[in-house]
């Protein structure tokens, strides 16, 4: 390799040489397609069958193009590697080998060393910010960046999720090269990067797709957020998996998160992505692809996917550090210990049970025979913080004590652990749902979000002007995270110890490590044993409640006790209010 990698994208404007560009757009409800060059002659694009059309003009990298058609309205590239005016503008074209690699010998980290660390850049400061706090980032721990969705969005700030030019960096953040600036310094300090991608919707300003190619969209369903994408079309199928690839081969990604796949009704294109994934990536690299999917859906994990979001496992600690049952919490409110015990056992809480929440309709399918490394643990993440009226972080929802043995829970137990930004550092500040959308949408999404929350528990009709309002731009910079005063230095201390025990203690026995049983020992206390892969056995006793629990006598060498004497007291049989006691037993 010389140091200079692309993805030859089958459609888009690919460079052929420095002067001279391809053009290629599926276009099938158009009768005809001109791209247009700015300094130069439109130029026609030639029909070349199924909706096809393309034209070979002379430009090269930086020249500013859009597609015209017949009908007059001017596009931007749905492919484009980058816009020049935002998702409304031109879009460039982009010399994708121009960047030259520094750590090109990188080839990844197995799955089982994953310490996952999910932030949003532009709270970070764009892609540069990001590249400046990577050092401490890796000094606390962590072993892998999960960015969320950095494509082309409206306006210079969003969650990422209404983005509508999945190929394109937002501008906002930094330029192409420099997100690969970013991730390629990521590499040189062994850390190890991750992009959320977004394949079930498309945002609602700036997406033309509909105006040239209604056949991407389906009429007879809808997702939450828009428009279901036809997935039945092999036109749209090779679009997203191209966009995998591009950010796989292209950018040097090692892997992806993909958003709410539930919303995609052919689930077997999920499997076909993955596996041409498998096919394409060179040999000796490490990929590794994590889903969301709400309906608990194990299949996928017995292919080509590494994980999933455990939600189940999140739902039920958040009830336990909380007490909140709202919405889909009640599902857990009830015998919520022996449901952590199962989540921690056998991954999925809801196995095929009936839900409640969802007017008795049954969820899940069977994951027991699934390794723990098949699910990523959380205590919170951007959309459980996001999804809330005001943003609120367990910091101020939970206990302290309580807390900190949840977290020794989800660092020490062998699921995968996501930290969410600003939960090393015990901060405060909310992390709430922000746009930069023009007044008219701005105003829909504003009652949008206050009816969504009109029901909520503490949020009457007498609170609703106090919903933070997702246009301004204070509701972003409140939502940039701030360590926490009075004790965000020992909370970052307690990660850092957390994450060298599991780096040296556990991670090397992790493959290979199968549940051997999980059970409450309390109302809000689970005692978990797993046999890791050289045979030794980790015990994991963790109570979540203000009052001890008697359990049975635990012995073992301490790894880990989230409270002084916590341990000792486990050895009389007490399980000490708030704590979390992490034991090995050598192999036999």
């Amino acid at each position: 390799m010389n140091g200079r990698y692309g993805h030859a994208l089958p459609f888009g404007a690919t460079l052929l040489s420095p002067s001279l560009t391809r053009f290629r757009l599926w276009a099938p409800a158009a009768k005809d397609v001109h791209v247009e060059i700015e300094g130069m002659t439109p130029a026609s694009m030639t029909a070349t069958g199924g909706g096809w059309f393309e034209a070979t003009v002379p430009c090269g990298a930086g020249a500013k193009y859009r597609f015209r058609l017949g009908n007059g309205l001017a596009v931007p590239d749905p492919a484009a590697r980058a816009q020049a005016e935002g998702v409304h503008g031109p879009s460039l074209v982009v010399d994708p080998r121009a960047y030259t690699w520094e750590h090109r010998a990188w080839k990844g980290r197995p799955w089982e060393e994953t310490v996952l660390y999910e932030l949003h850049a532009g709270a970070f400061g764009g892609f540069a910010g990001v590249r400046a706090r990577l050092p401490e980032l890796a000094r606390l721990g962590v072993t892998a960046i999960e960015l969320m969705p950095v494509n082309d969005f409206p306006g210079t700030r969003n969650w990422g999720y209404d983005g509508v030019l999945p190929f394109a960096p937002d501008r906002s953040y930094g330029s192409p090269d420099d997100l690969k600036a970013l991730v390629d310094a990521a590499h040189g300090m062994g850390l190890m990067m991750f992009l959320d991608v977004v394949y079930n919707h498309f945002g609602p300003d700036g997406n033309y797709l509909a105006a040239y190619a209604p056949g991407f969209f389906r009429d007879d369903i809808a997702t939450p957020w828009g428009a279901a994408i036809d997935f039945r079309r092999p036109e749209v199928r090779r679009f997203f998996t191209e966009n995998a690839l591009y950010w796989l081969q292209e950018y040097r990604f090692d892997g992806l998160r993909f958003d709410a796949v539930h919303a995609i009704s052919e689930s077997d294109w999920l499997d076909e992505m993955a596996a041409t994934v498998r096919r394409t990536v060179e040999s000796g690299r490490q990929v590794h692809l994590v889903l969301e999917h709400d309906g608990n859906v194990a299949d996928h994990l017995r292919r080509d996917f590494d994980g999933q979001w455990n939600d189940d496992a999140h739902h039920v600690l958040h009830v336990l550090l909380s007490g909140e049952s709202d919405g889909y919490y009640a599902d857990y409110a009830d015998r919520p210990a022996a449901r952590l015990a199962r989540a921690l056992e056998q991954g999925f809480v809801y196995q095929g049970d009936v839900s409640a929440y969802r007017k008795g309709a049954r969820r899940g399918t069977p994951s027991a025979d699934l390794a723990p490394t098949s699910f990523v643990l959380f205590l919170q993440n951007h959309d459980q913080i996001g999804n809330r009226p005001f943003g609120e972080r367990l910091t101020t929802l939970a206990d302290r004590h309580a807390l900190e043995a949840a977290i020794a829970l989800q660092l020490l137990a062998p699921q995968i652990p996501l930290i969410f930004m600003g939960e090393e550092t015990a901060s405060e500040s909310p992390f709430l749902f922000f746009t930069d959308h023009q007044p008219e949408l701005a105003d829909a999404v504003r009652e949008g979000r206050r009816r969504e929350f009109a029901g909520f528990h503490g949020f009457g009709a007498g609170q609703k002007a106090e919903l933070p309002d997702p246009n301004s731009f204070s509701t972003f910079d409140h939502s940039c995270p701030r360590p926490q005063a009075r004790y965000g230095e020992a909370r970052l201390e307690l990660y850092r110890r957390l994450l060298d025990q599991r780096s040296s203690a556990l991670v090397p026995r992790l493959k290979g490590t199968r549940a051997l049983a999980a059970v409450a020992a309390g109302p809000a206390s689970v005692i978990a044993r797993w046999r890791l892969g050289d045979g030794a056995i980790l015990m994991i006793a963790t109570n979540l409640g203000r009052d001890d629990a008697t359990c049975e006598r635990l012995r073992g060498n301490l790894l880990f006790e989230s409270r002084n004497d916590a341990a000792e007291s486990l050895r009389r049989g007490t399980l000490m209010a708030g704590s979390t006691v992490a034991l090995l037993e050598p192999p036999s």
